[in-house]
């Protein structure tokens, strides 16, 4: 049975990140410093020591999901430790800082920490909201699957289109190779209503994908060609041609939509990731200085 990360091991990390924040609440409202609450009283070095290592600890996160070797428990607990943990710095930092904020470098760490913990709450909600859409957009298939059942679908449609007539045939090869799905990350997700070529995907040239089916004009034209042909044409192909607009009109528009909604959706997390990483790293550059001039410059 699936298990939530959120709830992983009876949600062993919500409880280690409560009792964290509970017990650094606790020291804050105890703590009776001579001067102002602030990063420099021994708590608010020892309330910035624990923040440091948990950063470090959450950015090993990256290492430690692609090490499938380790022994150093599971990645999904990884996961949900991270979530955790990650919100919890923000009880834990802020409290370090005495709520002594300025337009200094160490604002900066806290406001560059607050930015990283943001955009993972956008990649938790997408790693627990998009599998969902997906499955209830396309059930099991993935994208290498649509894209092999679209492929069916267009040899089905050549051959039938050669049992009707040339015209036919030489219409259904320029339905095919008229529009594609592809690109990186940023043209798939704003593709809507567009065409591309297919890059990025490791397809061969054959591997086109039929007319963008949120262009009324495309799928228009061919409608009415398929409606033209079975109004006219002869008895003995009208059955034939039927069949091919139920897949080029029917089938097939489903399952570019699923595909293109399959793609938008990896494109989205891979977008995600170029922010959420390059953050990370610019919290820790941060930090590092941050350490740096409290100790050697303060």
């Amino acid at each position: 049975m699936h298990q939530s990360v959120l709830s992983f091991r009876r949600s062993r990390y919500l409880w280690w990140c409560s009792t964290l924040c509970i017990a650094a609440i606790v020291a804050y409202w105890m703590h009776e410093p001579a001067m102002p609450p602030n990063g420099s009283t021994w708590l608010g070095y020892t309330l910035g020591t624990v923040g440091a290592v948990l950063i470090l600890w959450l950015m090993w996160f990256g290492i430690r999901k692609r090490n499938y070797r380790s022994r150093m428990g599971t990645v999904h607990g990884w996961l949900s430790a991270h979530i955790y943990l990650g919100l919890g710095l923000i009880t834990v930092v802020t409290l370090h800082t005495g709520f002594q904020f300025g337009w200094n470098l160490h604002s900066f760490t806290y406001v560059l920490m607050m930015l990283v913990i943001a955009s993972g709450m956008v990649g938790v909600y997408c790693y627990l909201h998009f599998p969902r859409v997906m499955t209830e957009d396309s059930g099991e298939s993935t994208a290498d699957s649509l894209i092999r059942q679209i492929q069916e679908i267009d040899r089905q449609a050549l051959i039938l289109a050669s049992e009707i007539d040339p015209e036919t045939h030489d219409k259904v090869i320029k339905s095919i190779r008229r529009s594609a799905i592809g690109g990186n990350a940023w043209q798939l997700l704003f593709a809507r209503g567009k065409t591309r070529r297919i890059e990025g995907l490791n397809l061969a040239p054959e591997q086109l994908i039929q007319d963008d089916p949120d262009n009324t004009d495309l799928r228009g034209s061919t409608m009415m060609f398929m409606a033209g042909n079975i109004a006219s044409g002869h008895l003995d192909k009208s059955d034939a041609t039927r069949r091919l607009s139920d897949l080029l009109i029917g089938q097939k528009t489903v399952l570019v939509k699923q595909l293109r909604r399959n793609l938008q959706i990896q494109a989205f997390m891979d977008i995600w990731l170029y922010f959420h990483v390059p953050l990370s790293f610019a919290l820790l550059a941060a930090l590092t200085a941050h350490i740096i001039s409290v100790f050697f410059y303060w």
